[in-house]
């Protein structure tokens, strides 16, 4: 049914909400016009000045339209006067109450009474139709009543889509009884089970759990107290092994996929990365400054004239690199300059030795933070120590000693960075002791190589790696290398000299610092000597025997006796 009542001219503010209803307000200058709907009758208030039917409509039909209401403008209402003139502009109906007025049993709910039936049986109560349709209308208006507040916070947090947190924030905000349960990363799956005909019984379909195997699983962690505490997520540029950090697997995982622009995106999203941003690369800004100090450094180590003003111009670059606090940002730079020239210069000795010089005063420089560029500078020094062939087609003498020279260079070279960088880079000097220690157990290798070899070994490893890893192999190496290079006759006498000499140079480490002794009262050095040549070889053994060190020869037999 609908209800006329007459209204005073109010301002918005004097407007108090009536209980139990759902208030709409709209505003028209200097107006306020109220609809008030509650139990599906629509309150009509009608202004008591004549407003334009337009305005009305434009106005009614804005306000209402999301509450499922209609507007229908009514000419021929009879006007009634108890204070001044009352015009009545229209009237509001909705679905269910056209539907009321053509249904004289009473509007259809859209909860189904059958609902609260089974509800009431279930507590052993019996409800008769009307009170079953009061109730169902009554938990009808509840719904509607929670949905509408719902949505008021669900479009306050500028949404479109309700949750589960707007319907608790209405329940609250109504005083109700919040829904206690849980949240399922799930969808539930129902079931259905009949207790007889025409009764269905729909029931969640809970997962069946063996009691074995929950009694026997493992107890979760005990969770730790709430604290503070530091995580190193890298340190010098070296992500340490930590439980808080990514494992190895996960990092190697992630490296074999395809990455750049041109990466295949179905690759990457079956790796579970849907999400992957490409960021574009950043160009590193230096100052003029910096980039004409390191033009002129590059020209001046690379000017081969022999002219001494030249001589002394490229000892002034490297001392300058030696000594200059403020390269720090030309410190890559130099790096990728060494590694370019060795790479692509093998053939010129005199570039490799620059390089190695250059890569040495950039060592010596104590104003530089070198930790993060160990091992890319350890790269072109190795090159230099075990490449098969250094400098051009010359093989004359002069030729052969600058090259030993040039690698007997680059081996101190890797010892000071294996000392200096070892302890910030754990991995550094094993990595350079296993690998000079492959080249030089290999006897296909050229001389070169392995005197190269023996050298960075003895440099990188210390005198410990040459008394674990080179004397125990030294008798078979003499046996398979200096034994058929001494056969070679003159030609390879060059080879073979600086070959023992490298390998003599490593053994007398084991007693650098110790002072020598060539006798002690009550020792047999003729019987020592000759536990010497057999341990260490006939062609080492006998070297090392003429040297006539007791202290040495007793620092190699501790090595054989430890065997």
């Amino acid at each position: 049914m609908c209800v006329w009542v007459r209204a005073a001219i109010m301002r918005p503010w004097e407007i108090h909400r009536p209980r139990k209803a759902v208030e709409l307000l709209v505003i028209v200058q200097p107006l306020a016009v109220v609809v008030e709907v509650e139990e599906e009758v629509v309150v009509v208030v009608v202004c008591e000045v004549a407003l334009s039917t337009s305005v009305v409509e434009t106005a009614m039909a804005t306000l209402l339209t999301p509450f499922g209401l209609r507007y229908q403008h009514v000419t021929n209402l009879k006007e009634r006067s108890t204070r001044g003139e009352l015009r009545a502009h229209g009237q509001f109906l909705n679905t269910h109450q056209r539907k009321a007025m053509a249904n004289p049993e009473g509007p259809k709910l859209l909860w189904n009474p059958e609902n609260v039936r089974d509800v009431a049986e279930s507590v052993g109560i019996s409800l008769g139709d009307e009170p079953l349709r009061i109730l169902a209308q009554d938990v009808e208006y509840r719904i509607g009543q929670v949905i509408i507040e719902a949505l008021r916070f669900m479009r306050a947090s500028c949404r479109t889509t309700l949750t589960v947190q707007d319907v608790s924030q209405a329940l609250r905000v109504l005083d109700i009884e919040p829904l206690y349960g849980y949240e399922s990363t799930r969808p539930l799956r129902y079931g259905e089970a009949s207790l007889g005909p025409g009764q269905p019984l729909f029931y969640i379909d809970d997962e069946e759990v063996d009691f074995e195997k929950l009694i026997n699983a493992p107890l979760p962690k005990v969770p730790r107290d709430m604290s503070f505490t530091a995580h190193w997520l890298a340190i010098e540029g070296v992500q340490p092994s930590i439980p808080q950090n990514p494992t190895t697997a996960e990092t190697s995982s992630k490296d074999l996929l395809p990455k750049g622009p041109g990466a295949n995106p179905a690759l990457v999203a079956l790796a579970g990365n849907d999400n992957v941003s490409f960021r574009p690369a950043v160009k590193h800004v230096i100052s003029k400054e910096l980039i004409l100090y390191f033009d002129k450094i590059q020209a001046a180590i690379l000017d081969d004239d022999p002219d001494e003003e030249k001589t002394r111009l490229r000892a002034a670059a490297l001392d300058s690199v030696r000594a200059d606090p403020g390269l720090h940002q030309l410190l890559p730079y130099f790096v990728n300059f060494i590694t370019n020239q060795v790479t692509h210069r093998l053939d010129d000795l005199f570039v490799l030795r620059q390089m190695m010089e250059l890569a040495e005063a950039v060592i010596q420089n104590q104003h530089l933070f070198l930790d993060p560029y160990a091992s890319a500078l350890s790269a072109p020094v190795l090159t230099c120590l075990l490449s098969r062939k250094l400098g051009g087609s010359d093989d004359g003498t002069d030729a052969v000693n600058d090259q030993y020279r040039l690698r007997e260079f680059a081996a101190s070279l890797l010892g000071t960075i294996a000392k200096k960088y070892g302890k910030s880079n754990s991995l550094l000097r094993p990595k350079l002791t296993r690998t000079c220690l492959k080249y030089f157990l290999d006897p296909t290798r050229t001389p070169a190589v392995l005197c190269g070899a023996i050298h960075g070994l003895s440099a990188a490893g210390g005198p410990e790696a040459v008394r674990v890893l080179v004397l125990p192999n030294l008798k078979s190496w003499d046996a398979a290398v200096l034994q058929p290079l001494r056969d070679r006759g003159e030609a390879s006498h060059l080879d073979f000299e600086a070959l023992v000499n490298g390998v003599l140079k490593a053994i007398s480490t084991l007693v650098e610092g110790v002072a020598v002794s060539n006798g002690v009262n009550g020792v047999d050095l003729s019987r020592e000597a000759e536990q010497v040549v057999e341990f260490l070889g006939p062609i080492i053994g006998q070297r090392v025997k003429q040297l006539g060190n007791h202290t040495l020869n007793r620092a190699i037999l501790e090595v054989k006796h430890l065997e």
